[in-house]
């Protein structure tokens, strides 16, 4: 009794293993369901292994086991449904390398619980054929298309006409898989779910099936299913972006640009889980992006674009015959390809793409009658190009032609030009003029000062010598004025040159300003220091005033000057410019 109840102790515990380490991914912070149900199924297909399960390794080993030979209602036990599995995952092992080789049991055992809670959640320990097909071969790996063509395989009638009643019974069966990863809420089976795919009166055949379920969007109900391979071929995809909200300064897998925020891109993390920043919000339009292109190649592609050599798009998928299928189980594939027939079919397919290959090679003009529609569709083709680079040719010569023009309208000599804005020469002169005045003037005022610099140098020191006299004790009846003019050099007046020069105090202080001569006009000495430190200020004023008016005025003509330079240097080189493109090559 103990025994028994270990053992189900631990099955209970192997069942709920995948489920607990899928709560533990945390994928219901995902705010939208279709994004939250194919990643959640996505993790299921990884951790089970199946996502190395290729679809025609899956069909391949439902003929090994005898399942293609059975009814879709017929029933199958737990204990088959692990043989089947052991099969499946022992034959992958056999198919990867040593270093690459997978936990055989732990694969099935996880498997065989999910499908086990998914199909049999009443716990009668069966389950259809058909829905164990339908399951493993939506949740295997390889291309939607394949699948898709599988799956119409087996709910098709004889002529290939598709059979709603067994549409409908897919549906019931492979939205099971939602559910089971507690989004049934969004993606549960019911009784309107066909009509939202197809029309009843419709005849349905395969192209029109894998257009309605590849289309963008596709039907409501398995929007999940498309968007799980978009998943599976992003996981490894990188993007050099920052993210707008996390600031990653790169991205794997989807990016998300904002339709109405420029520049304002997140990762998929970011816009999963409704993150945004600044003026963006969650209403905007964001548009998915599962590749990178860089600059260089954005550009190659406008170009291609504005020249008409744009590639036409492919289509979602390649059209098929109308003809009905045989079923995709593989069993006829042995003796087809040991037929005699099919062996001389596939010698004379050789032999044609050999005779093709050989004519090519030799440049030949004659071509076999086999070839001559191919030929005439490549030629049609490349005179279709030829042709639409020439009008392209036209096109830019008249744009060259134009610029010309242009540019030798724009190079006219630039007394001309000069002509047409007398106002420019007027200034021009005046102040030309403005700045001779004031250079003359400015030299005579160095010369002024330079001579006032001499007379306070001769009165400071007359100053000194007065008050050491008197220190020392001189005559208080001497008169400072009779001091000054006996012992005073005489200055040079330049400008009076017919003067002569004279030994009194009047003449010594001819030209000096009024503060020195007050000071010398008093019979009582002032202080003559502080009065002949602002003589000396106020001609240090007239100097620097002077001297900024004159640099403004050389400021207003260098750049006059360096207007007119320019002018004259953008002049040359549409000149130059201009005869360079008057004879392009191609």
């Amino acid at each position: 009794m103990i025994e028994e109840g270990s053992k189900s102790s631990k099955s209970m515990v192997e069942k709920r293993q995948l489920f607990m380490e899928m709560r533990a991914q945390n994928f219901d912070v995902i705010r939208l369901s279709t994004y939250r149900t194919a990643c959640k199924l996505r993790f299921v297909q990884k951790r089970c292994n199946l996502h190395l399960v290729d679809v025609w390794n899956m069909i391949e080993s439902f003929r090994d086991n005898g399942l293609s030979t059975l009814d879709h209602n017929a029933e199958i036990n737990v204990s088959r449904l692990e043989t089947i599995l052991s099969s499946i995952f022992y034959q992958l092992n056999k198919r990867l390398p040593t270093t690459h080789q997978i936990n055989v049991e732990q694969s099935i055992g996880l498997l065989l619980n999910f499908i086990v809670a998914t199909y049999d959640s009443e716990g009668h320990g069966k389950l259809t054929v058909f829905a164990m097909k339908a399951m493993l071969a939506t949740m295997c790996g390889g291309k939607i298309l394949d699948k898709l063509r599988y799956i119409f395989s087996q709910i098709s009638d004889s002529n290939g006409v598709m059979v709603f009643a067994k549409f409908d019974q897919f549906l019931r069966e492979v939205l099971k898989l939602p559910t089971a990863v507690f989004e049934g809420p969004s993606f549960g089976y019911t009784e309107h779910s066909v009509r939202t795919c197809f029309t009843q009166q419709k005849k349905i055949l395969l192209n029109t099936f894998l257009d309605v379920l590849m289309a963008d969007p596709p039907p409501q109900y398995l929007v999940w299913l498309p968007l799980m391979h978009r998943l599976a071929n992003v996981e490894n995809v990188f993007h050099p972006v920052e993210c707008s909200y996390c600031r990653s300064e790169s991205m794997m897998g989807f990016r998300y640009r904002c339709q109405q925020c420029h520049g304002y891109q997140l990762c998929q993390s970011c816009f999963w889980r409704g993150h945004a920043s600044g003026p963006h919000s969650n209403q905007h339009q964001m548009k998915e992006h599962s590749s990178w292109k860089s600059p260089a190649k954005k550009l190659s592609h406008a170009i291609s674009k504005s020249l008409g050599c744009m590639p036409i798009g492919e289509p979602p998928h390649p059209v098929f015959p109308e003809a009905a299928e045989r079923p995709q189980d593989l069993a006829h594939t042995t003796n087809t390809l040991e037929s005699p027939s099919r062996l001389d079919e596939e010698h004379r397919l050789i032999a044609r793409y050999a005779a093709r290959l050989a004519a090519e090679a030799s440049n030949s003009t004659q071509c076999p009658p086999s070839d001559l529609s191919f030929n005439f569709d490549a030629n049609k083709q490349q005179r279709q190009l030829i042709a639409e680079l020439e009008n392209k040719n036209r096109e830019i010569l008249q744009e060259i032609q134009r610029l010309r023009l242009e540019h030798e309208q724009a190079s006219q000599p630039t007394p001309e030009k000069a002509q047409q804005n007398p106002t420019l020469l007027a200034e021009l002169r005046l102040l030309r003029h403005r700045k001779d005045e004031l250079e003359r003037r400015m030299s005579a005022l160095q010369e002024s000062r330079r001579e006032l610099m001499v007379q306070l140098e001769s009165l400071m020191r007359l100053l000194k010598d007065e008050e050491q006299k008197q220190a020392t004790g001189s005559s208080p009846h001497s008169s400072p004025s009779h001091s000054v003019s006996c012992t005073m050099p005489m200055p040079i007046r330049s400008t009076s040159a017919g003067s002569t020069p004279t030994h009194t105090p009047q003449d010594c202080l001819a030209g000096v300003g009024d503060d020195v001569l007050d000071a010398f006009s008093q019979g009582v000495p002032r202080n003559l220091r502080n009065d002949l430190l602002v003589a000396a200020d106020s001609i240090t004023n007239t100097m620097s005033s002077l001297v900024k008016e004159l640099h403004s005025v050389d400021d207003g003509l260098e750049e006059e000057e360096e207007n007119m330079r320019n002018g004259r240097e953008k002049v040359s080189s549409l000149k130059h410019s201009g005869k360079r493109n008057s004879t392009p090559s191609f």
